[in-house]
């Protein structure tokens, strides 16, 4: 089985890092100016790689070196043979540093400047953000946000220099209102807050330049996450042994569908099977077993109505999945007080994660997969869904300390949080918005439990998995009604390559 590890992720830093690899790529004999001009080009070749055949463009720049990789660029425009418009938020006389030096590039490269006003028009085909950098905390207001809700409501395309103005680089929250851009071009390191939360609806495509700054190289500056790359997938699917049997590739217990919640269960064993696991058996509301037989026949469907009907089902198991359609009545809380008394590794999902917020919120375990959506990490933290989606790195790194093993948080870039840091999912699509997705994601991860993966690395290649999955149905057939039980299908596929 291939060795994981972070090493063969892209790392993710937050914006205090990324401008103390500045800060120390210019101590190291780099000027300032010279590195703002490298930003600038690499900004423009990515602009002429996305959009070649535009002959105008409107740059947008603020203050600092944000709004000076903007002028840089609009010279560059300009000598290009672009009519350029440049629209000023900080008069030039007004600037200092490399910024000033970066506006008087573009005057004498024959660019006029027009101060921003709430009415103006824009001239260009596309747009430039270089209105505010990483460096923002605080809420946009005033000039900026008229700026930036100018920006949107023009309809035209838009590169992002570095950030989408308005995005927080650490956490991907939205500070009030921020730039919807088609393409996000970033620098010297990637950045964590383009990657998760409300990031993926502002950023576009994410275009990383490092600017020869080998961010590795200083082993003090650690990266704050690893992003998830979909060449993991083949690497870690090899062709299996030509003598391997059902009992080499594990056994997943779901322990799911109370009576009336049959749905989530079955989802969960199906998937399960998909993904490989040698077998699987379902535990359910008795009225579910017909259900079962008729969608999955190869799932072993049991009857249950009290823990006694479990009979020895936990101790064969490697591993229990408990969660889906549980319920939090006494059938469900029968069903997740046996699980965790069981010595078995635990995948818990939806109405387990309830039951732990309501009635063992101090349980923690070093063997289980916890897989919250927004809500329920709100419920299991204490907290509000704003306050987790505020954070979401935050949030599940603090869900991981207080609950132990390994945590994904759900949503728009999904978070992994276990033992080697944070890990970020950048797969996945809208039409996944629909009932069950999650159902079918923890069926995928016990499979892969169950076959031997380590709980961090399944965790890894189970959201990679599901994602992808989800991409390629989209693919196929549009994001609009795509089912979770149409993700079984393509997982399937994905792990098999060649």
């Amino acid at each position: 089985m291939t060795i994981l590890s972070t090493s063969r992720l892209r790392p993710l830093y937050r914006a205090a890092q990324v401008g103390e690899l500045d800060r120390r790529t210019i101590a190291g004999g780099i000027d300032g100016f010279a590195l703002m001009q490298r930003a600038a080009s690499s900004a423009w070749h990515s602009f002429r790689a996305r959009w070649p055949q535009v002959r105008g463009v409107t740059v947008m720049c603020g203050a600092g070196n944000n709004g000076g990789d903007g002028h840089v660029l609009a010279a560059l425009a300009a000598q290009s043979g672009l009519k350029v418009q440049r629209i000023c938020l900080k008069a030039p006389a007004e600037l200092n540093g490399d910024a000033a030096r970066a506006a008087a590039l573009a005057d004498s490269a024959g660019v006029e400047c027009e101060p921003w006003h709430e009415d103006m028009s824009f001239t260009g085909e596309v747009i430039v953000d270089a209105l505010l950098g990483t460096g923002l905390s605080g809420e946009v207001r005033g000039t900026f946000r008229q700026a930036i809700d100018a920006i949107n409501d023009s309809g035209l395309p838009v590169l992002a220099v570095d950030i989408p103005s308005g995005l927080a680089a650490d956490t991907g929250a939205v500070l009030g209102v921020a730039v919807n851009a088609t393409r996000t071009v970033t620098f010297i390191g990637d950045k964590l807050g383009l990657h998760t939360g409300a990031a993926p609806a502002h950023t576009g495509e994410v275009d990383f330049r490092p600017l020869g700054v080998k961010a590795g190289a200083y082993v003090d500056i650690p990266p704050s996450a690893w992003l998830l790359d979909d060449g993991l997938v083949e690497s870690c699917f090899p062709p299996r042994s030509r003598t391997a049997h059902k009992g080499d590739m594990g056994h997943v217990l779901v322990l799911a569908g109370a009576p009336g919640f049959g749905g989530a269960g079955l989802l969960a064993a199906q998937s399960a099977a998909r993904l490989g696991a040698g077998k699987v058996s379902l535990a359910t509301a008795p009225e579910h077993v017909t259900a079962s037989l008729v969608l999955c026949s190869e799932v072993m469907a049991r009857g249950v109505r009290s823990v006694a009907d479990l009979g020895e089902l936990p101790e064969q198991a490697d591993i229990v999945l408990v969660g889906p359609g549980l319920g939090l009545g006494a059938w469900g809380q029968a069903m997740l007080q046996t699980a965790l008394q069981t010595e078995r590794p635990l995948v818990v999902d939806a109405d387990g994660l309830n039951l732990l917020a309501q009635r063992w919120p101090n349980l923690r375990r070093n063997d289980w997969i916890l897989t919250p959506h927004p809500g329920e990490a709100a419920r299991l933290l204490d907290i509000s869904v704003s306050q987790v989606q505020a954070d979401r790195p935050a949030a599940v790194l603090a869900l991981q300390r207080q609950r132990g093993g390994v945590v994904i948080l759900k949503g728009a870039g999904s978070l992994i949080a276990g033992p080697s840091g944070l890990v970020v999912c950048p797969y996945g699509n809208p039409g996944m918005a629909s009932g069950g997705m999650g159902d079918a994601l923890c069926g995928m991860l016990a499979a892969l439990a169950a076959q031997g993966y380590t709980l961090e690395h399944v965790a890894w290649l189970g959201n990679l998995v599901h994602a992808l999955a989800a991409d390629r149905a989209a693919a196929a057939e549009g994001e609009r009604g795509l089912l979770a039980g149409d993700l079984a299908s393509y997982a399937r596929k994905l792990i098999n390559p060649g």
